[in-house]
């Protein structure tokens, strides 16, 4: 769903209401890490990037780089996430870095099907358990909620609580939904859930810039296209209005954070509109979504990665974050032509 390629955060305070206002027009086995260089004559992003990669991430994220941009193939990325699946068709084991334990929860779900929708595989038997496992753990409104209350006190971050009676929402929920429609997957499951989306979507008054994000997932992938439009039209004008987005990096203080936020936890145009074909693109101006890309792609820290805004709450889950932030940056750059398709380096098998 949407955030870095992480996790959606819940609030933590109440939340504000929102009017709206018109938008402006719009591998296999991996090699060894290069060796660095002087800082007099730096490596280019993507390669430090991929210095960063090897050097910090886990198993999964190694593999997707290569698949992504070294020409890897999908099978040994699709092995790696196996590692994370459960017996019920869910996924645990903190594959969303800011749930821990071994337990399915739906943010593990989404960011599987993220990882899965990547490669090209969101389909066949896999889905289908998946799907079963999804009708079995939602709420009573057919959503999902952002963490189940589990027997086991099992680590989570603090910006997503724990319930006993969780409700469903949309800031899980949407992602999922927009994820398998745009896979075009048919499950009972999805015609209460789609309903729900639809629901919170066009009545969305009070909202926060993560809880957009999965909006815009959901948006993205619905099949009612003309509806979507219509409904992302509107979800413009509110996150332009209510100030959900900076757009102007050099004004950063002029866009305070949403209530519950950590310090510096801004989103930018490019975290709604991660690729050029999101509906959430029409929101920006040209020059608006330059200085968002330009903006990002400064970003990149000194040792080839990206930073995580967010509230660090435990090394663990700050040490895993930040390599799927940095796939998130190179993802969105390469789709708007800020880097090549590929490493000039060929990776160990011929490219896709």
């Amino acid at each position: 769903m949407p955030g870095d390629e992480a996790s959606p955060q819940s609030p933590r305070s109440p939340r504000s209401p929102r009017s709206p206002r018109p938008p402006q027009a719009p591998a296999h086995t991996p090699h060894a890490p290069p060796a660095p260089r002087a800082p007099s004559d730096p490596l280019p992003a993507l390669e430090r990037a991929e210095r960063f990669i090897w050097l910090t991430a886990r198993v999964l994220e190694q593999r997707r780089f290569a698949f992504h941009f070294l020409g890897g193939d999908a099978d040994p990325v699709d092995t790696a996430l196996g590692s994370y699946l459960n017996p019920d068709g869910g996924y645990g084991h903190a594959l969303d870095p800011d749930l821990r334990g071994p337990l399915s929860q739906p943010l593990h779900t989404a960011h599987a099907l993220r990882v899965l929708d990547g490669l090209g595989r969101c389909a066949g038997q896999r889905i289908e358990r998946l799907c079963r496992h999804l009708t079995g753990v939602s709420t009573p409104d057919g959503a999902l909620p952002v963490v189940f209350p589990a027997p086991h006190d099992y680590p989570t971050a603090p910006y997503h609580p724990v319930h006993d009676n969780p409700a469903g929402e949309l800031l899980t929920t949407g992602p999922v939904v927009g994820l398998l429609h745009r896979n075009r997957v048919w499950h009972a499951w999805l015609f209460r859930a789609t309903d729900f989306c639809w629901d919170r979507v066009e009545n969305l008054h009070r909202t926060h810039p993560y809880e957009v994000q999965s909006a815009v997932a959901f948006l993205d992938g619905v099949p009612d296209r003309a509806r979507a439009a219509a409904a992302a039209d509107r979800l413009g004008r509110l996150v332009r209005e209510r100030r959900l987005v900076v757009l102007d990096p050099r004004r950063r203080a002029e866009f305070p954070p949403a209530p519950g936020y950590a310090p510096g936890e801004q989103l930018f145009p490019h975290d709604f509109a991660r690729r050029p074909e999101s509906l959430a693109r029409g929101w920006f101006t040209d020059e608006e979504m330059r200085r968002s890309l330009d903006f990002l792609a400064a970003a990149q820290q000194a040792d080839g990665g990206w930073p995580v805004r967010r509230e660090a709450w435990a090394p663990g889950s700050s040490l895993e974050r930040r390599p799927i932030a940095t796939l998130e940056a190179l993802l969105t750059l390469r789709a708007y032509g800020r880097l090549p398709v590929r490493v000039s380096r060929p990776g160990p098998v011929p490219p896709r």
